[in-house]
């Protein structure tokens, strides 16, 4: 396949940047939609090779399309991501100073937890403790829904942790400001926050990837050490069957929130590591 750009590829890019982050079926199916609609040869193994095509011409625009995995059940994800801006000013468009700063906040919590998520009653206990503004609870609890709405955060029964949308878009970030808090997955190679640590040598392993490499194992061991793994294997659920995406355009996050601020929030467990 050439480099050159046609209108398969400009109608996939523009239904992906009206969403942000699709997952893969979707994207497999959204690939094949183009193709058909525009009348050009559908390859369903050239996904990669299609999405190169737009990266290429996406590189003056420091933008790219790029591919990672979702924590919560392993599954492919395809964002849209802006290399020119960095780490939290991604959403400085879209949020006031103080939920930014609520969010950094978050975001500690969050990396400094054993478990890769953050209790709400925590976060919320921080909203009087903000230097820029300080909130009420209840403004807060409204501004994680949004940061959820938004796919910047997942909720999963009360307690928050990092989204793959965010992991995706702020991993440098992540590892360069904790460093000495955060590490890869020995498997898949990519930021793990939600994972199981080997007690013996420390390496992280993501619990999709636990799940995958020690299925049907009844006596796992560490893949670097050797030792025995002494988790439970966690159980992954199955991706959905493929779906074509809403090609309507969404509105952006900015012009939703208006409509946000007048219904109530609602608060929704945690992955088990040992």
């Amino acid at each position: 396949m050439g480099t050159q750009m046609t209108d398969s590829h400009r109608r996939f890019l523009q239904v992906l940047m009206s969403h942000g982050i699709l997952e893969g079926s979707a994207v497999r199916a959204l690939h094949r939609h183009c193709c058909e609609v525009h009348k050009v040869h559908y390859a369903h193994d050239k996904l990669d090779d299609f999405v190169n095509v737009i990266n290429v011409h996406l590189q003056s625009l420091f933008m790219q399309i790029r591919k990672g995995m979702s924590e919560d059940d392993g599954r492919q994800y395809y964002a849209l991501v802006n290399l020119a801006e960095t780490e939290i000013t991604k959403m400085a468009s879209d949020y006031a100073e103080n939920e930014l700063e609520l969010f950094r906040k978050t975001m500690d919590l969050i990396i400094q937890s054993d478990n890769g998520f953050a209790a709400s009653t925590s976060i919320l206990n921080l909203s009087d403790q903000l230097q820029s503004k300080k909130m009420k609870k209840k403004e807060a609890e409204q501004v994680l829904q949004n940061f959820v709405q938004d796919k910047w955060l997942s909720e999963k029964d009360g307690e928050y942790t990092l989204s793959t949308r965010c992991i995706m878009e702020m991993e440098n970030y992540i590892c360069n400001t904790y460093q000495d808090m955060v590490n890869k997955c020995n498997l898949c190679g990519t930021l793990a926050i939600q994972s199981q640590i080997c007690d013996t040598c420390g390496i992280q392993i993501h619990l999709p990837c636990v799940a995958t490499y020690f299925k049907g194992q009844t006596d796992p061991h560490c893949p670097n050490c050797n030792e025995f793994w002494p988790y439970e294997i966690p159980a992954i659920n199955q991706p959905n069957s493929p779906q074509l995406p809403s090609t309507a355009p969404k509105e952006p996050p900015s012009a939703v929130r208006a409509k946000r601020r007048a219904v109530p929030s609602t608060s929704g467990r945690r992955p088990n590591r040992s």
